[in-house]
């Protein structure tokens, strides 16, 4: 017999799921009470959902509806508090999803694993968090810097997906949305410019359906060009980060091939005429790599690109990991590049690393599953 068909709800918005409950035979409302249940109180199965009639729960079971969130495979906990969710799909892939705590709170669990589909330990307060969210598993960028790359492309995620990493932490952390103090960055495994349908989708489900606000979201892109300027016309959109990696051509297709297709030129063009609201700012991302693109004259290079953007610049050195052909530069390093991009007028912040210990940090995600020694 054909295996049974399966229709997930999540992923689906206000109207859709009016839809579905329409075609059953339905008022409109229960398309509202769909979407509470799903994107609100998270609930996580058909049955769970007490607002429904029993009958109408029964009808979508029967006709192979299901809510169809992923589901936290492992958590790791850092020393810092981050924690790194290994999350299973519904075929058995995974991604990578980091929860990341700042502010108040005792450290959060001694770096090792916190169990299968368990809480991680984690500290007992905070004032603000971030959510790193995968867009596709693996990535087809190939930056030579990243862990991610040594994947390849397995597939895009779709808009439920995305979101469901993302209810799958707030709920493992116990996170009430009216608390409002959670960032979403669209920084982890995957290129979201390269899944951009399922991307903005999942970004209106999270801003319409779940309730962040469009301030607290920032995608993190290659630097896709035309995807770019696609993203320059949405009415609802997060903030937008682009990774530089490079002060020129040369170098910058050395570390990162996708600049062969969209040169610096194209890409800065395309950073200068994106339409910035009232008091917002492009972030570029620049991984400094020792004895690659951390020197003076690269940082000056760095001022000439960016005059004239409405911009700052989020310096990270370089997180290690296994097989990575790099090193990280000194502190002092990293200090006198920020200098002279502030003498420049360019502001510059050193982003400090949060999780290298369990494989978290900006550019180790690979979905690992044991811990192992980092090298320096």
């Amino acid at each position: 017999m054909p295996a049974e068909q399966k229709f997930e709800l999540l992923g689906l918005n206000l109207e859709e799921l009016t839809a579905v409950a329409v075609e059953k035979g339905q008022p409109q409302y229960r398309g509202e009470q769909l979407a509470e249940a799903i994107y609100r109180q998270r609930v996580t199965s058909v049955d769970a959902i007490s607002t429904l009639p029993f009958a109408f729960r029964t009808v979508l079971a029967d006709a192979g509806f299901r809510i169809g969130r992923p589901v936290i495979h492992r958590s790791f906990a850092s020393v810092d508090g981050t924690v790194r969710y290994l999350i299973r799909l519904s075929d058995s892939e995974s991604v990578e999803t980091v929860w990341m705590p700042e502010g108040d709170g005792g450290e959060a669990g001694d770096g090792t694993e916190a169990g299968d589909a368990e809480s991680a330990t984690r500290a007992p307060s905070w004032n603000r968090a971030t959510i790193c969210v995968s867009s596709q598993v693996g990535c087809a960028v190939n930056c030579q810097f990243c862990l991610t790359a040594k994947l390849g492309i397995r597939r895009n995620l779709s808009a439920g997906e995305i979101v469901g990493q993302v209810l799958d932490v707030l709920s493992d952390q116990k996170v009430a949305m009216e608390q409002q103090r959670i960032n979403l960055v669209f920084m982890g495994m995957g290129e979201p410019f390269l899944n951009y349908e399922n991307f903005m989708k999942a970004v209106r489900l999270l801003v319409q359906e779940v309730g962040f606000p469009e301030s607290r979201m920032t995608v993190s892109t290659a630097g896709i060009v035309s995807r770019i300027i696609d993203f320059g016309k949405e009415s609802i959109r997060p903030k937008l980060a682009i990774s530089l990696n490079g002060s020129n051509d040369a170098g910058r297709e050395d570390v990162m091939p996708i600049n062969r297709k969209w040169s610096l030129d194209a890409l800065l063009e395309a950073a200068r005429t994106f339409p910035l609201r009232s008091r917002e700012k492009l972030t570029f991302e620049y991984v400094l790599l020792r004895g690659v693109n951390d020197s003076i004259n690269n940082a000056r290079e760095v001022v000439h690109l960016l005059r004239g953007i409405r911009a700052k610049v989020n310096l990270i050195a370089l997180n290690p990991g296994p097989d990575l052909p790099f090193g990280t530069p000194s502190e002092e390093i990293v200090a006198a590049f920020q200098q002279v991009l502030i003498r420049g007028g360019i502001p510059a912040f050193v982003r400090r690393p949060r999780g290298r210990d369990i494989y978290a940090a900006c550019g180790q995600l690979k979905r690992t599953e044991e811990l192992v020694a980092i090298g320096s």
